[in-house]
């Protein structure tokens, strides 16, 4: 029984790799179009095929996207999206959870180059190199530039996987930082099954099954000043980490 169990869910995996494929090549006439469009409105047409690419294979993967807002959310305003990062799974789930707003997402650099994929990735995420200040520095200049043209940005302050076992491993400033210079809130978003459709220890162990995405209580920056960055950021951390103990999130082996 465990051997046949094994062999469905690699032949579950076979299957959602060839659709994933497939629609990727499908859309890439599109995103080369694209990115001879500029950055907003190239921008804006990558991320519409990108939505349609991600509704697509949740139906045919047998997937379903869950919203849950615990307080209500204003798409017509700007944001600082902030989430929780656990899995590859995340980025297509970011694009079922922020529907009707323009977002810009703040992505790894060692993402681009992947093949073909590469291509589409670096036309359509503000790239970071953590490892390289100068980079870094760059990055923020370009979230801010979108944000002035009154585009919401999205940042994973964890910066990579949280392999740490506890809710959340510790916060970068930088979205805090933004936010407060910009004076542009922060929306805290919780993904709280992306873990579970895919584990960030193998790449083919993706399963069906439900993708909820939990609007936390919005964080107002006014009148803060570059000094308060750190409270800022232990405070958005604080009512993270709580809420996904609150969900018992299946990652969770220790906390506080």
């Amino acid at each position: 029984m465990r051997f046949l169990i094994k062999s469905g869910l690699l032949l579950y995996n076979i299957y959602c790799l060839i659709l994933f494929l497939a629609f990727l090549f499908l859309i890439m006439p599109f995103v080369v179009l694209a990115s001879f469009m500029g950055r907003i409105r190239g921008g804006r047409l990558i991320y519409w095929l990108c939505r349609f690419w991600t509704d697509s294979c949740f139906v045919l993967w047998g997937m379903w996207h869950q919203h849950i807002e615990e307080s209500p959310h204003d798409k017509n305003k700007q944001y600082i999206f902030v989430s929780n990062h656990i899995s590859y799974f995340d980025i297509p789930v970011i694009f079922k959870a922020i529907r009707g707003q323009q977002i810009r997402i703040l992505g790894k650099y060692e993402m681009s180059k992947i093949p073909v994929f590469g291509f589409l990735y670096r036309n359509a995420v503000v790239m970071v190199n953590r490892e390289d200040a100068d980079n870094r520095r760059k990055s923020m200049l370009e979230l801010k530039a979108f944000i002035r043209k009154g585009i919401s940005v999205f940042i994973c302050p964890e910066g990579t996987f949280n392999e740490t076992g506890r809710p959340l491993k510790e916060f970068y400033d930088g979205a805090f930082r933004i936010a407060i210079e910009t004076q542009t809130p922060i929306r805290p978003i919780l993904f709280l099954d992306t873990y579970d459709r895919m584990n960030y220890r193998q790449l083919l162990s993706l399963t069906p099954g439900r993708c909820r995405t939990v609007y936390l209580d919005l964080v107002t920056v006014d009148g803060l000043t570059t000094a308060d960055t750190a409270s800022l950021r232990d405070r958005v951390y604080k009512q993270m980490e709580a809420a996904l103990i609150r969900y018992h999130a299946s990652w969770i082996t220790q906390h506080d």
